[in-house]
């Protein structure tokens, strides 16, 4: 009769109270701050999804440390002021881009309004207008610009364009130096794409942008991940 009347007795102390009776108050305040921390973190660990060609480097990047992924910041907010290259209708959902591909640094592959290897990056609402002018300003060789679907590799040359007319005239080939070409297009299909150049081994070489046609987005935006 009185060990059971010990334990009612201790099952009518608070837990709280025989807790403090066998642990210091300090060792139970830190198992409440990880747990807090635990529930916090598991709130907010839902990120942007990377685009399929930077998945694909960064699992290559985890078996060789000498690879590197393309893409670490998936899901850093666009900025806020476009640059003067980009121009934006809102009220009539469109989007223009003046772009010039230019030489690179010796070594390096041809840029794209000065960057390559998806050092730039253009996010556009779904259903927008994309509108380019582009130019060839590369003294030395032919170029060209396609918008195609980003997949696990980065194409040898030219394919198939994701949207119709998102291409330059005679994609293989290029165009010479000082050509130009325009195009319009519609933002039909959310997901990620390059802007690359068509010309054979030249997107293998570094000649590419990305372009995110992304369905939250309200407005155009911009990321600069570099510069060469």
């Amino acid at each position: 009769m009185r060990a059971k009347q010990a334990t009612d007795d201790l099952r009518a102390v608070p837990v709280s109270m025989r807790l403090h009776e066998r642990f210091p108050a300090e060792a139970i305040a830190l198992v409440w701050l990880l747990f807090a921390a635990g529930c916090s973190g598991s709130a907010h660990s839902t990120a942007a999804a990377p685009s399929p060609y930077a998945q694909a480097e960064g699992e290559q990047s985890q078996q060789s440390p000498s690879s590197t992924a393309s893409d670490s910041s998936a899901s850093k907010p666009a900025a806020s002021v476009l640059p003067a290259w980009i121009s934006v209708d809102s009220a009539g959902r469109t989007v223009t881009l003046s772009l010039e591909t230019s030489a690179g640094p010796t070594g390096s592959s041809a840029l794209i309004n000065g960057f390559r290897a998806g050092q730039a990056r253009i996010i556009v609402p779904l259903a927008w207008t994309i509108k380019w002018s582009w130019r060839n300003a590369d003294s030395a060789a032919p170029h060209s610009l396609v918008v195609m679907t980003q997949r696990e590799k980065i194409p040898p040359e030219g394919g198939r364009p994701a949207f119709s007319n998102a291409m330059t005239r005679t994609p293989l080939e290029g165009l010479a130096s000082g050509q130009t070409d325009q195009s319009t297009f519609q933002a039909e299909e959310a997901g990620w794409y390059w802007l690359l150049c068509g010309v054979p081994s030249h997107a293998l070489n570094g000649e590419w942008i990305e372009l995110r046609i992304d369905p939250e987005s309200r407005t155009v935006g911009y990321i600069e991940k570099g510069r060469s």
